[in-house]
């Protein structure tokens, strides 16, 4: 007897029938019980070498259990949503704050000279004379150099003034800041200026200074 398979399959679930013909010419029928397994069937159909499915998922279905799992963060933990770790910052550096202000030491004042009307004396020859002048520096810086230039009048017999004979002298320096002092002179013209009879008077003074 050989088997035929029938072309429909009963969609109700009960089993396929098949009809089978009697090799010696009878007809009969073969039913399937109820609650075999209709893969059992498909698997046959298929043929040799088919694709057996017997609900094990093979590699490239995609069921969803060779995807990588939603929202795995940077760090490769699955599911935290966590990017890498930020690192606890350091101590920060105070901003430099403005220099200290020094006060530099002010600067001394300049010198400031100052001298009085010269005071005169007889000296032991009539053509000289003792002249003595005060000086007074106010300033904050001493007087370094300067010179004096006397202004001697030669005086006639009767109060006439003949004439003037200028000659200068070194300045005493120094002369420090807020220092008093006052020197003398001998102030002497040439002899033939002064006769017998007359004398001389130094009544000028000019003073240069640095």
């Amino acid at each position: 007897m050989t088997l035929v398979p029938l072309d429909g399959e009963n969609r109700e679930g009960t089993g396929r029938q098949g009809v089978g013909r009697n090799e010696g010419g009878g007809d009969g029928k073969v039913t399937r019980a109820a609650g075999s397994d209709p893969a059992d069937d498909r698997g046959a159909a298929a043929g040799p070498g088919g694709p057996a499915r017997d609900g094990t998922p093979e590699p490239g279905d995609d069921d969803g259990s060779s995807r990588p799992a939603d929202h795995e963060g940077p760090t490769g933990h699955p599911g935290d949503g966590t990017g890498p770790a930020t690192p606890a910052p350091g101590p920060t550096t105070p901003a430099p704050g403005p220099a200290p202000s020094r006060t530099s030491a002010p600067r001394p004042s300049p010198a400031d000279l100052s001298w009085g009307d010269p005071a005169t004396a007889d000296a032991d020859k009539r053509w000289c004379q003792k002249v003595t002048v005060g000086f007074h520096n106010s300033g904050g810086t001493a007087v370094r150099s300067g010179s004096v230039t006397f202004g001697t009048h030669i005086i006639g017999g009767l109060g006439i003034d003949w004439g003037t004979v200028d000659s200068t002298e070194d300045l005493p320096v120094p002369i420090g800041p807020g220092a008093r002092t006052a020197p003398t002179w001998t102030v002497c013209v040439d002899a033939w200026r002064v006769p017998l009879g007359m004398h001389i008077e130094t009544r000028d003074v000019t003073v240069r200074w640095q």
